[in-house]
């Protein structure tokens, strides 16, 4: 009896971790480098490693009862942001390349890889408009001057207020290709639930397709320059069914 209910227990404990972990892969926050969250999941060997090598306490590791995997990294920026360390010391300490150096480097020709934490990809700050005071009218800039790429990952646009005629809306702006998703600006927000917030990238963005093209992009035009050459390609290696009359007339 007591080993059956053992088992049971068990099983119940890894259902459980399954359905959390289901439940959180879409909306957690990896670390620095981290590879897409359906890989990570497989190469994460749980370790802890990362967590210990953080100075800021930024990395925690899910327990049995929160939402996301149990015993994966992953950080709360209203409570601990990510404090853009420059030498990223969670990242060398993986030993699974569950976080990929390669993801959070450049390299100039000729030179070794080094550390840029400027290339992070945690995930993209999102404004909402709705309850952001500076969309108000109320003079408000936290969000700008917390982050860490000032003037680059959020801008501030500024408007004249109609209503007073004498002030000027100062409203932030996110840009997606530099933001990092180090989560400053959403620790730093004053009202009392976030206005600004950091998500996964996959969810923040949209996804234009690939029939779209910045003409005026020169690596765009590239892209579209090899989907023409694979279509010449595949159109020359098809069949003309049409005008293949081989088998339907009889010698």
């Amino acid at each position: 009896m007591f080993q059956g209910a053992g088992f049971f227990g068990l099983g119940g404990m890894l259902w459980g971790a399954y359905i959390n972990e289901s439940k959180g892969s879409e909306l957690i926050l990896r670390p620095p480098g981290a590879i897409p969250e359906d890989e990570f999941i497989k190469s994460c060997i749980k370790c802890g490693a990362c967590v210990e090598a953080c100075p800021y306490d930024t990395l925690v590791l899910a327990e049995p009862n929160n939402s996301e995997p149990v015993g994966t990294p992953y950080f709360k920026p209203r409570q601990v942001p990510c404090y853009m360390c420059p030498d990223i010391p969670c990242v060398p300490v993986c030993p699974t390349s569950a976080l990929d150096k390669a993801k959070v480097s450049t390299q100039e020709e000729g030179k070794e890889p080094e550390l840029d934490i400027n290339k992070s990809q945690m995930g993209l700050a999102v404004v909402d408009k709705e309850s952001c005071i500076a969309f108000w009218g109320i003079q408000c800039d936290v969000c700008y001057r917390a982050c860490p790429l000032l003037d680059v990952a959020i801008t501030l646009d500024y408007e004249r207020n109609e209503r007073t005629g004498k002030h000027a809306f100062l409203r932030p702006s996110v840009n997606s290709n530099a933001c990092t998703g180090c989560g400053l600006c959403e620790h730093a927000c004053v009202v009392e639930k976030a206005a600004i917030f950091i998500l996964p990238r996959k969810l923040a963005m949209g996804k234009v397709g690939d029939h779209y093209i910045k003409g005026w992009d020169k690596n765009d035009e590239k892209r579209l320059e090899e989907i023409r050459k694979k279509d010449e390609e595949e159109a020359e290696g098809a069949i003309d069914y049409l005008n293949d009359m081989e088998g339907l007339l009889d010698e």
